[in-house]
């Protein structure tokens, strides 16, 4: 996928091209019909008028801003699995379940592949079930039925929220906020702890990430500063992005993490031997904080929205994280703010 930037005057518009499909924007209307008149003389294309669908993906404009959701793409993998009537739940996983390689293999393997790696790209709208798939997405290569049976409940979960999508609003403010978390030692098998961030830009969630660390990690100090040196990458890269585009920021980045300690850190990189495993995401963020571009601060767990990246979590605190990442259905529904 490609990004194109083109400036004339005060306007200026972004080209986004995948093979043959194209989403053009321009801040002026005056400039984009010029664009489109070169590209028509260039190249044999159609304009399709107003962004709907792109990629699988269906954009709604809302009173709000826009709508992004996958409601046909779903439905189809739900009746891939012959579970479209199939009885929903309220979460894609359970507080308990911690999967593993032990248990019978599955009758049909490919099924399993197949499934857990459509659900992929669901993730796309749908940051609610990410940890859910990567969890799932951890044993493609030996599933057994333990994993099956994590797999039909979180389909059951999809089933019931079918509607559901991540809403973009319309803002003119410009402040990049990060929420890091880790759950240290968390796999059975293997004691790696799963990274998880969210990114927002204002009110709209960017980028959301739940992934099995590298290495075992030695205390949960180490786990989480992981965590957060990942969601800092994450938000430098974004950062250069939107320079890039023109628009770049002049405010620090907030990285929200809930431990008290890798928050100390990310000021006063102290050497010594809890934490001597992680030397280098210590400077690399410290040097980050020490520029002015990054801000590592606490954030107590009510509110610490990464969790739902990195474990099951209780209905109630589902939900409300859920909403906070804006995934709702396409019904606006009142809801709080993610800050």
């Amino acid at each position: 996928m490609e990004t194109e930037t083109n400036r004339q005057g005060a306007s200026v518009a972004y080209l986004l091209l995948y093979v043959d499909d194209i989403i053009l924007m321009a801040s002026s209307t005056t400039l984009l019909r010029k664009i489109i008149s070169s590209l028509g003389k260039e190249f044999a294309m159609t304009d399709l008028g107003p962004l709907n669908y792109f990629l699988g993906i269906s954009a709604t404009r809302t009173s709000q801003g826009m709508f992004l959701f996958q409601r046909k793409y779903a439905l189809d993998i739900l009746d891939r699995a012959d579970m479209s009537n199939c009885k929903p739940c309220s979460t894609p996983v359970d507080t308990q379940s911690k999967l593993g390689p032990n248990g019978p293999p599955v009758t049909d393997p490919t099924l399993y592949r197949s499934l857990a790696g459509a659900l992929q790209y669901l993730t796309f709208t749908r940051p609610d079930v990410t940890y859910a798939v990567q969890q799932l997405c951890l044993f493609m290569h030996d599933p057994r039925e333990p994993h099956f049976s994590d797999l039909k409940r979180l389909l059951r979960y999809v089933r019931g929220t079918v509607d559901n999508g991540l809403q973009i609003f319309s803002s003119s403010t410009m402040k990049l906020i990060a929420y890091s978390d880790a759950d240290w030692g968390g796999c059975p098998d293997t004691r790696r702890s799963t990274s998880g961030y969210c990114v927002f830009l204002s009110d709209n969630l960017l980028s959301w990430s739940s992934k099995r660390q590298a290495t075992v990690s030695r205390s949960s100090t180490e786990a989480e500063y992981r965590a957060v040196a990942n969601a800092v990458a994450e938000t430098c890269w974004i950062r250069n992005l939107l320079r890039e585009l023109h628009s770049p920021l002049s405010h620090a980045t907030l990285v929200y993490c809930d431990n008290v300690s890798a928050v100390y850190l990310s000021t006063n990189p102290v050497q010594h031997q809890r934490t001597k495993y992680i030397e280098i995401d210590i400077h690399f963020v410290h040097d980050k904080v020490a520029t002015g571009t990054v801000r590592v601060l606490h954030v107590p767990y009510s509110s610490q929205y990464a969790d739902i990246f990195t474990k099951g979590l209780l209905t109630r605190l589902f939900t409300e994280f859920k909403s906070s990442l804006n995934v709702r259905s396409l019904t606006p529904v009142p809801t709080a703010g993610v800050y």
